[in-house]
Order: C-alpha cells, then sequence, then structure tokens
C-alpha cells in the first residue's frame, strides 16, 4: 500500500482535493475531522482541553466553542497553540496509525492519503512515501477563509501567519497542486497526480 500524506496552508483546498482523490479510488482520513471527533464531550482529549484552558472555552451545550479556542490559541496568548497542539497531536497520530494499519489490511495495493494540516510542522510527513501540498493564491486563500469562516481581516491575517509560510512547505513536498485556478483545473492535475500514485504503488505491489 502507498501511504501519501496531503498538506496545504489553510482554505487552499486540501478537503476539495482530497474528494478528487477519493473519485479516484483513494482512501482517505481527513485528520481536521478526527480532531473534531476527539474534541467531543466524553473523549479523553475534550477534557485535557477542558482542564487546560477553562470553562471559558466551553458553549453552553457543553461542546468546546472552536471560535473561543480560536482566539485564544491564534491571538491572546502566545503558548496557547503550543499547548493545545501537545494534547490534541498525540492522540490524532495514534489514530492516523490504526487507520493506515487498516486500510493495508483491507487493500494492501490501494493508495492510503491523509489529510493534516500540520504534518510537515510536527514532522509526520516522515511517516508517508509520498507528500502532496495543495497551495494557492494568498488573496484565494484569504477571500475562501473569509467566505467560509466569517472571521475578521485581521483574525484571518493572525491564522496564515501562525502556519508555516506555503513558500517552505512546497520544499517537503513531492508533488504540488495549485488550486488557484478552477475545479476543472484543480481536478486535471489531481488526476495527473494520481496517475504517478498509482503507477509507484503498482510498483510497490
Amino acid at each position: 500500500m502507498l501511504r501519501v500524506g496531503l498538506t496545504g496552508g489553510i482554505a487552499t483546498g486540501k478537503s476539495t482535493v482530497g474528494q478528487m482523490f477519493v473519485e479516484l479510488g483513494c482512501h482517505l482520513l481527513d485528520s481536521d475531522s478526527l480532531t473534531h471527533q476527539l474534541l467531543e464531550p466524553g473523549q479523553t482529549v475534550h477534557d485535557a482541553v477542558v482542564k487546560e484552558f477553562g470553562n471559558r472555552i466551553l458553549a453552553p451545550d457543553g461542546t468546546i466553542d472552536r471560535r473561543i479556542l480560536g482566539e485564544i490559541v491564534f491571538k491572546t496568548d502566545p503558548q496557547a497553540r503550543s499547548k493545545l497542539n501537545s494534547l490534541v497531536h498525540p492522540a490524532v497520530i495514534q489514530r492516523q496509525r490504526d487507520w493506515l494499519k487498516e486500510m493495508e489490511t483491507e487493500d494492501p495495493g490501494g493508495i492510503a492519503i491523509v489529510d493534516a494540516a500540520l504534518m510537515i510542522e510536527v514532522g509526520t510527513y516522515k511517516n508517508y512515501d509520498k507528500v502532496v501540498v495543495v497551495t494557492c493564491n494568498p488573496d484565494i486563500q484569504k477571500q475562501r477563509l473569509m467566505a467560509r469562516s466569517g472571521l475578521k481581516e485581521d483574525d484571518i491575517d493572525a491564522r496564515i501567519r501562525a502556519q508555516m509560510p506555503m513558500s517552505e512547505k512546497v520544499k517537503y513536498a513531492d508533488f504540488v497542486i495549485d488550486n488557484s485556478g478552477d475545479s476543472a483545473e484543480t481536478r486535471r492535475q489531481v488526476e495527473e497526480v494520481h496517475s504517478q500514485l498509482r503507477g509507484l504503488s503498482d510498483l510497490a505491489s
């Protein structure tokens, strides 16, 4: 089985690209959705995060208010982001490993893709045979983030600045997909990368 890491900057379109790979027959684990699950009430990670940041991050229904937490980790407390990552990342990484093992058993000749925003920053990109980085024009990135999140411009700038610059991320890429254009152009690039990944997977099996 070929293990592929999929990453990129916030709002560059990783999820869109991931779904295109699924449509071509790849298996996909979305680490952002996985993080959402781990932060649900009753989960060990949820309890640890609330213990660290206090009840101020809780919504009335007991769930973690991601907007409040985001305000803290991206703007209020410079150390908070690393604290949050230290609580969440170990559990996410373990789930990723478990999922990859499952996929290896289910489809030994397949392509298993893990979509994770911070794999280069935390070093887990080394766990994959190939790394795909999704990029887009910075102005388009800001427009997309504003449209989907409703955040103010200074909040958006803070979140983009908190991530590794795209010019650095692409240095770790085996393949780069530029998602600045329309969906047809992105799909063309995805199909091209998939063809190469399929060839590598066939060679390995």
